[in-house]
């Protein structure tokens, strides 16, 4: 009984591996995929943190801060993609530990995945990871004045929406710490969609992924594709936002970061698109150099020159 037992494990392993691949293809482009983890002496990493348990879910995140100083430390979250159904958040495992050696605290949250949870359960999931670092920010040395937030394509749809709708009560959710806000500090945005009206046409997944997320496509739920982006929640309260954009994206246009940054803008918000010229959906090389430096130039900036 042990070996065909084995052998299902590891054929099911296999399909899953198969499976995020072609699923978050949108993703693995993303330049952040799993990697084997290794921890500086001067980054204390914690893995595995549960943050919220909706549903029996047992959402969790992992952490990365510097071994050394007091604090508090400015706080950065990070918000991984895979088109709403797929990625995992140790695709970000690596950015924290990065993150902590320039003197942050850094956490990569898990949060729940479509189809079976639909918009707005993402939403609800990272705005209770924000609730949480706040709840628990003496433990963790986190200031709870300056937490930022990142993300990429899903992630960075997920992130944006944390900096639109901190004063939204409809997506609090019940995610537990419901005495802290969900507010941040700044976003930084790794081209995310902000207009899932347009995206049809312009996006070569839209058509599969979105009704999966929104329980139907653009005529079957078009109030739900309105709610849903963050370009329709810009208000004069909105945080800091840095936008990065490739000018060949295949599956969130160029022109999604535009209409962002233009409308935070014109709502009188410090709003800055990096835009990558032939770039596409995920950076390599220079590119993701490059949008690595203005990420952190960007929280340095908004969270306050980290001490480390």
């Amino acid at each position: 009984m042990t070996q065909p037992r084995n052998w299902f494990v590891t054929l099911w392993a296999l399909l899953v591996v198969a499976s995020a691949i072609g699923m978050g293809i949108t993703e693995v482009a993303e330049g952040q995929k799993p990697e084997k983890i290794a921890v500086p002496e001067n980054v204390i990493f914690e893995p595995n943190i549960e943050y919220s348990n909706p549903d029996g879910q047992h959402l969790q995140l992992d952490m990365a801060r510097p071994k050394a100083g007091n604090g508090p430390f400015p706080t950065i979250a990070c918000v991984h993609g895979g088109g709403f159904r797929a990625g995992s958040r140790t695709s970000y495992d690596g950015l924290c530990i990065r993150l902590a050696q320039q003197g942050y605290v850094a956490v990569t949250v898990s949060y729940r995945l479509a189809p079976k949870y639909q918009f707005p359960a993402g939403i609800h999931d990272v705005k209770a990871a924000i609730c949480w670092l706040r709840a628990n920010a003496k433990q963790y040395k986190v200031d709870p004045s300056r937490i930022g937030v990142m993300g990429g394509s899903a992630g960075g749809h997920l992130a944006q929406f944390l900096g639109v709708t901190a004063d939204v009560k409809r997506f609090e959710g019940k995610g537990g710490n419901a005495e802290q806000s969900s507010r941040v500090a700044c976003v930084v945005n790794y081209y995310g969609p902000s207009d899932f009206t347009k995206s049809y046409g312009k996006s070569v997944d839209a058509a599969e992924v979105l009704p999966l997320w929104l329980g139907g496509n653009l005529e079957q739920a078009r109030q739900k594709h309105i709610l849903a982006s963050p370009l329709y929640w810009v208000t004069p309260n909105a945080a800091p936002t840095l936008c990065i954009h490739g000018t060949e994206d295949k599956y969130v246009a160029h022109e999604q970061a535009v209409w962002l940054t233009e409308k935070l803008k014109a709502a009188g918000v410090k709003a800055e698109l990096l835009t990558l010229d032939g770039a596409g959906h995920g950076f390599k090389g220079k590119d993701a150099e490059k949008a690595e430096k203005a990420m952190l130039a960007f929280f340095a900036k908004h969270l306050g020159v980290p001490r480390h």
